[in-house]
């Protein structure tokens, strides 16, 4: 068997709250190739119902999502195609990412919400610590460099799912992905 090509990666970035997870259920229903939807939340919820201490809580998180970048560039690596929610809320998120994946099959995509929506989302949620979105916000997008972006406030989930495909099938050259790669210090520097 040939090695394939590596998967194609939506990288959808943006606080909690925000709509990603709507967005990635509307791809896997409009993208016309088989994607797999690759939530960080999902590694998190795999983890054992133990309270972890206070000093501990930050290393758990690294080491969380350092093991789900590296499932996603594995995934990609078999030739999987993905879609991925995540949040760059810290600058070592980033640059690992940009290490582990394929940066020109990366279509990396700006999730924005305005703050009074997120609070009202994430109250409505319940199962989000008060202020996480807002203590977030500022962080996620710090980079700055996205292939496309868009506002879930103003606009549906289907409405940016066929915007990210449109995107996609325009491939961006260079992509987000590479621009940054070229800018940033990765995490081996």
């Amino acid at each position: 068997m040939s090695p394939a090509a590596p998967g194609r990666i939506i990288f959808l970035n943006g606080t909690s709250s925000s709509g990603k997870s709507s967005i990635a259920r509307e791809l896997l229903r409009v993208l016309d190739e088989t994607f797999f939807h690759f939530p960080v939340d999902a590694f998190h919820a795999m983890r054992a119902d133990r309270d972890i201490p206070d000093g501990e809580i930050q290393a758990e998180l690294d080491r969380t999502a350092r093991g789900f970048h590296r499932a996603v560039a594995g995934m990609s690596a078999a030739g999987n195609h993905l879609v991925v929610d995540h949040v760059l809320t810290d600058p070592w998120r980033l640059r690992d990412c940009l290490d582990l994946f394929p940066a020109d099959r990366v279509l990396l995509v700006g999730v924005h919400c305005a703050l009074p929506e997120l609070e009202r989302r994430e109250a409505l949620r319940g199962d989000r610590p008060p202020g996480l979105a807002a203590r977030q916000l500022l962080q996620v997008h710090a980079h700055g460099t996205y292939d496309l972006e868009c506002d879930t406030g103003h606009q549906t989930p289907t409405d940016i799912a066929h915007r990210i495909k449109t995107a996609l099938a325009d491939h961006p050259a260079p992509t987000a992905f590479t621009r940054l790669k070229q800018t940033l210090p990765t995490a081996r520097d």
